[in-house]
Order: C-alpha cells, then sequence, then structure tokens
C-alpha cells in the first residue's frame, strides 16, 4: 500500500472524523516547524506527512480511493469527464491522450490553516493570501499554549472562508478502455481571478489516465480547479467513472460474463464457444465432457477484468448458457429420444 496514513495519523482504519481531528491537531500541534526549531528539516517532513494524512483521510472520495487502491492508485490513477456544475468549470472531452492524472497534495501550510481558520498568527489574520508558515519565529511556546483549549478551538475568533461545494462529473468508458487502460483528455474552461480580484478566463487541459480494471464509480479529484470567486475558496473537480454497456460481456466484479444461446442437440452432444476477448484475442473453448444444463456455467480463469491493486491477476470468464428447447417433438422423435437415453 506504500505510504500509510491510518499509521502516520496513529488511527485505525475505523476512524471517525472527530478522531482524524483530534489526531491531526495533535501532531500538526508537535510537529509545527516553528515548534521545532532545532530539528526543522525531521519536523517539516513529518508535518507534510502528517498534512498529507489528514488531507486523505478527512476527505470521503480520497479515503475511499486510498482503501481500495492505496497510495499508488491515489497519486497513479485518472479522473474523468462530465458537463460543469454551478460555480464550476466547463468540460470539452478531448480525446484520448498521454496519462497524468495525481492526487497533489495541498500545502501542508493551507491545510493547518484551513484546519484552525487562519493563515498566519501574526499579520494577515484570516487572509488565506497571508504569510506563511515558513520562516523561524512565526509561533512561540507561549502561542502554542494559550491559543488553543483542551479541544483544541482557537481563543480567538478568525474569518474563515468557505470553500465552494464539489463538482462532479461523469467520465464514460468503454468495457474495452476499462479492461485495457486508457488516456483521455479533457478542456475546462473556469474564471480565475487576479490579485485585484478582476476575473478572467482561462482554459486548461486535463489529461485522464484511465487504469486496467478500474470500476464504475472509481473517483478522483482534482483540488480546486472550479472557478475562483471572492472569499471563497474553489471546488474540487471530482470524476467518477461510469461503464457503457458492452454487446457480448457484462461485468461482475472482476469478472467478465457471457451468455451463449445453444440448441438442445449442442447442450447434450457438446459445443464449443468462439469468443473475441476486450483485448482482440480469439478464444476458443471446447465443453466436450459434460452435458450442459441450463444452470451450467463454465468458468475460464484469467481470462476476466485485470484487478487494479495487481495488474498481473485477472478475475475469470464466466459463461452462461441458454438452451433453447424444440417447441415441440414428433413420435418418432420421442421414440429415438426414450431409446437413446433410456427411461
Amino acid at each position: 500500500m506504500g505510504v500509510d496514513y491510518y499509521k502516520i495519523l496513529q488511527v485505525d482504519k475505523s476512524a471517525k472524523e472527530d478522531d482524524l481531528k483530534k489526531a491531526y491537531r495533535k501532531l500538526a500541534m508537535k510537529w509545527h516547524p516553528d515548534k521545532n526549531p532545532n530539528n526543522k528539516k525531521e519536523a517539516e517532513a513529518k508535518f507534510k506527512q502528517i498534512s498529507e494524512a489528514y488531507e486523505v483521510l478527512s476527505d470521503p472520495q480520497k479515503r475511499a480511493v486510498y482503501d481500495q487502491y492505496g497510495e499508488e492508485g491515489l497519486k497513479g490513477q485518472v479522473p474523468p469527464p462530465g458537463a460543469g456544475g454551478p460555480g464550476g468549470a466547463t468540460f470539452f472531452q478531448t480525446g484520448d491522450g498521454p496519462n497524468v492524472f495525481r492526487f497533489n497534495p495541498r500545502n501542508a501550510d493551507d491545510i493547518f490553516a484551513e484546519f484552525f481558520g487562519f493563515s498566519s498568527p501574526f499579520g494577515g489574520m484570516g487572509s488565506r493570501g497571508g504569510s506563511r508558515f515558513h520562516g523561524g519565529g512565526m509561533f512561540s511556546d507561549d502561542f502554542f499554549g494559550s491559543s488553543f483549549g483542551e479541544g483544541g478551538s482557537m481563543n480567538i475568533n478568525m474569518n474563515q472562508q468557505r470553500k465552494a461545494p464539489p463538482i462532479e462529473n461523469y467520465l464514460t468508458c468503454s468495457l474495452e478502455e476499462l479492461y485495457k487502460g486508457t488516456t483521455k483528455k479533457m478542456k475546462i474552461s473556469r474564471e480565475i481571478a487576479d490579485i485585484s480580484g478582476k476575473t478572467m478566463t482561462v482554459e486548461e487541459i486535463l489529461t485522464i489516465e484511465v487504469k486496467p480494471g478500474w470500476k464504475k464509480g472509481t473517483k478522483i479529484t482534482f483540488p480546486e480547479k472550479g472557478n475562483e470567486q471572492p472569499n471563497v475558496i474553489p471546488a474540487d473537480l471530482v470524476f467518477i467513472i461510469d461503464e457503457k454497456p458492452h454487446d457480448v460481456f457484462t461485468r461482475e466484479g472482476n469478472d467478465l460474463v457471457v451468455t451463449q444461446k445453444i440448441s438442445l442437440v449442442e447442450a447434450l452432444t457438446g459445443y464449443t464457444v468462439h469468443l473475441t476477448a476486450l483485448d482482440g484475442r480469439k478464444l476458443t473453448i471446447p465443453i466436450n465432457n459434460v452435458v450442459i444444463h441450463p444452470n451450467y456455467e463454465e468458468v475460464v480463469p484469467r481470462e476476466g477484468m485485470p484487478i487494479p491493486k495487481e495488474p498481473s491477476r485477472r478475475g475469470n470468464l464466466r459463461i452462461k448458457f441458454d438452451v433453447k428447447f424444440p417447441s415441440r417433438l414428433t413420435a418418432d422423435q420421442k421414440a429415438g429420444i426414450k431409446r437413446l437415453l433410456g427411461t
């Protein structure tokens, strides 16, 4: 899984929002670089890790991706397209291309500021554009000891920017694309503000890497890519994988399922299944040693969908059968069947 965010925050995997807040509050205060002038380099590294862990685990979407795919899935996977939502961004699908979606952790100081409600304890309080926490002497022991009560709440009433709600968009992929993986590009158009507050429209290309085996409902977040507005933190763009119906296969978890229509004679005497796999290979599966009854299922190992966390492994191909029985039999046919099969 790579980095263990639960271990970094010293919480277990069932930790709730309050547990995460308490853990972050305690550790962020302990390891803030300005609180550790004698071992600043180590403190900065730990402070960054703590902030990244809190950012992922406190966001249900990021946490779900991390729990399912680990750090690699969170930082090396792709998002999707759709239509812009209120105050968000406008999307234009531009076709396939390279691959680059990454979860980019936000600045640790920004997370600290958002959590405690200020950007800088001295000068520019409450203003997101104020000075960062870098630089010596920003905090004294008195500040750490007196500004936060037992519960970690600020004794100072400060303004805190609200964040625009996430904008969700769907990226519809064919089963072939989800089988092999693909890269899509999307152009977004959004409003940004300059220092004076004046807004302008800019266009940006988002590169979206779809990993082999991704499931419908996989969510990927581009942080703060919505429109910029005064006193509002831009919305995150959340992309949700959707799956286009396939003419031959359906997907059940990591398995592929196909139904073959066969006659009663074929069911009784043997049948060979011919299929084109999602990667174009021709599959030939003979079934000669069993009688194919209506509930029979032939399982072909490792011909299903790739398993995202273990790309070298695959689910199974499951072949079901729709046996067509004759609507009627002549007397001679009935007699022949009785003679051959016995009664």
